[in-house]
């Protein structure tokens, strides 16, 4: 069971910013049809304060830096493994919702099983579920932007996916989605728009893509019983398309996203995930820029965890300098194509992040399971050693699966840092 409840706040410059309700009107909120100025990344919000002066400085070690001295923290554990420091949270990560076709139509089957219309995707999602309650926080990623609830639905090379599966989404446990993908303006502002009125609308916190340039200048800190966990995100490339405005989707940037992530240090973030779209599609290793932004968020000591998405493929982990990296995760749910056998694979990632007696944060534990889809019908599965769902593709897919995801994620030496699978049976 989770301990305690969860709370997401998007946070500008030590200011906590109300709510903007929306529906998918095709209109950015707080324009009044000229350019909005550009945000400075760690400028004070023009409504409110600058940043206190006795904001935490970045450390010189891969663990985050140690809170202003303070009231004794009381011991909290967390959820999931057995915490051996003083203080512990864990967070569920998955690769890209991409729900294509296949999936969508099996959802409508599933929805008529039930006795009712429309498109029910929780039941492909349903095998998460028991690793997300074995965290405090879980986080998702939505590529690309979602339609009206009866569509029309569409794949490559636009996508507009169902909405339902934000609601699924929260259903199984996630708190939260980043939202800045290659697919993101596939659908104009208009998708976009939907796309954020959607996961406010289903409570889904999220980050990545924007209304305003006010907006964009918030940061995503989820607050768990022990920790404040900040998710900072950004996309190699929106695939040939454009923005209305340049503020509306999180670019790769090393330099802006280690701004953001200096800022919410201020604002009081213990932990900060750095979360990359990016990678060459289908993949084995990461390309020299996803290595190259990924060392650099890791080498600015204002991060705790990097990791990816975006390949279709799972990619190595690797520990940067006592900082974790995760290149790939595959997708969090897919159809299995013939495009190539990894597009169906994927990796669920759990961190547990800890802190010390002096205070700093870091990675104490990092598991991994490997995952597949299936068909007939379409259902999420984990391939892990102790085959919690039973057997997924068949004895002999699914040994394939697992070796061919071990391989992979083990080629940058994760084992011998620490690294190791997550068999969830065997835990309480």
């Amino acid at each position: 069971m989770r301990q305690g409840l969860w709370q997401g706040t998007r946070v500008l410059a030590g200011l906590s910013l109300l709510g903007v309700a929306l529906t998918g009107c095709g209109v950015l909120a707080a324009q009044d049809g000229s350019a909005p100025a550009a945000t400075v990344e760690g400028a004070a919000s023009p409504e409110g304060p600058p940043p206190p002066s006795d904001a935490r400085a970045p450390a010189g070690s891969p663990a985050s830096p140690a809170a202003t001295p303070g009231p004794t923290p009381v011991p909290t554990p967390g959820t999931g493994p057995r915490c051996p420091v003083l203080r512990c949270t864990s967070v569920v990560l998955t690769g890209d919702m991409a729900v294509d076709r296949a999936l969508w139509e099996q959802a409508g089957k599933d929805a008529a099983a039930a006795g009712h219309s429309g498109t029910d995707l929780v039941p492909g999602l349903e095998g998460q579920r028991r690793y997300l309650d074995g965290s405090d926080l879980a986080v998702c990623h939505l590529d690309a932007p979602v339609g009206l609830p009866d569509g029309p639905f569409a794949a490559r090379p636009s996508y507009n996916l169902p909405p339902q599966i934000i609601a699924a989404a929260k259903d199984i446990g996630y708190e939260a989605c980043t939202t800045a993908g290659r697919h993101s303006a596939d659908r104009a502002s208009d998708g976009l728009l939907r796309t954020l009125d959607a996961l406010d609308a289903a409570g889904v916190q999220h980050t990545g893509s924007y209304r305003t340039a006010r907006e964009s200048g918030e940061i995503l800190i989820l607050q768990a019983a022990a920790a404040k966990v900040a998710v900072i995100a950004g996309t190699d490339r929106l695939n040939g398309r454009a923005t209305e405005y340049p503020w509306q989707v999180d670019m790769l940037d090393p330099a802006a996203m280690v701004a953001k992530a200096r800022k919410a240090r201020e604002l009081g973030a213990d932990v900060v995930i750095g979360a990359m779209h990016a990678g060459d599609e289908f993949s084995a290793v990461p390309n020299a820029r996803q290595k190259e932004v990924a060392h650099a968020l890791a080498d600015s000591g204002q991060f705790t965890l990097v990791y990816g998405h975006g390949s279709r493929s799972v990619l190595p982990l690797e520990n940067h300098h006592g900082t974790w990296i995760a290149y790939g995760l595959g997708n969090g749910i897919a159809e299995v194509s013939a495009r190539s056998v990894l597009n169906g694979e994927g990796l669920l990632l759990r961190v547990q992040f800890g802190q010390d007696a002096a205070g700093s944060w870091s990675v104490t534990d990092l598991a991994w399971a490997p995952t597949v889809m299936v068909t007939d019908p379409y259902r999420w599965c984990s391939v892990a050693a102790d085959s919690p769902q039973g057997q997924c593709a068949g004895p002999e897919a699914d040994a394939a699966s697992r070796l061919r995801t071990v391989t992979v994620l083990e080629s940058m030496g994760a084992a011998a840092a620490g690294a190791h699978e997550l068999l969830i049976t065997l835990e309480k």
